[in-house]
C-alpha cells in the first residue's frame, strides 16, 4: 500500500513539474487539411502533426473540435482558430512535442495581435 501511494505521489509530482515547466504559446491554431496541425505564434510556426509524418504530440486529445468555438472554415471541415496552449517544444525541430492544456480564444484576439501574421 505504501509503495503504491508513493508511486502515485511521485507520478503526480512529475506531471505537475512538467506542466509548470511548459511554455504558454498563443496564436493561430491551424488545421487546414486532414492530419495537418500547427500553431503560428509571435515566435514562428510550431508543427504539431503533418499528414504522413511523425506521430502526434502527447496530449493532442486535449484539443477539442475547434469548429465548435470561434472558428474560420477554409476548406470543407477544416480551418483555423485562435488559441493558447501550454506545451513543451523542440526548438531545433520547430515542433510541439507535448500539450498540457488548451484554451480557444475569440478570433478577434489573434486578429488584433500585431505580433501575429494573418493565417494563410
Amino acid at each position: 500500500m505504501k509503495k503504491t501511494l508513493l508511486a502515485a505521489l511521485f507520478t503526480l509530482a512529475t506531471l505537475s513539474t512538467a506542466a509548470n515547466a511548459a511554455e504558454s504559446r498563443c496564436g493561430w491554431l491551424q488545421n487546414p487539411t486532414p492530419g495537418n496541425w500547427w500553431l503560428d505564434d509571435a515566435d514562428g510556426t510550431w508543427t504539431m502533426m503533418s499528414q504522413g509524418g511523425s506521430t502526434e504530440p502527447d496530449g493532442m486529445d486535449r484539443i477539442p473540435d475547434i469548429s465548435e468555438g470561434d472558428y474560420v472554415r477554409t476548406n470543407g471541415n477544416y480551418g483555423y482558430a485562435c488559441a493558447c496552449l501550454k506545451v513543451d517544444t523542440d526548438d531545433d525541430e520547430g515542433r510541439i512535442v507535448a500539450i498540457y492544456s488548451f484554451r480557444q480564444l475569440p478570433i478577434s484576439q489573434c486578429a488584433n495581435d500585431e505580433a501575429l501574421s494573418a493565417p494563410e
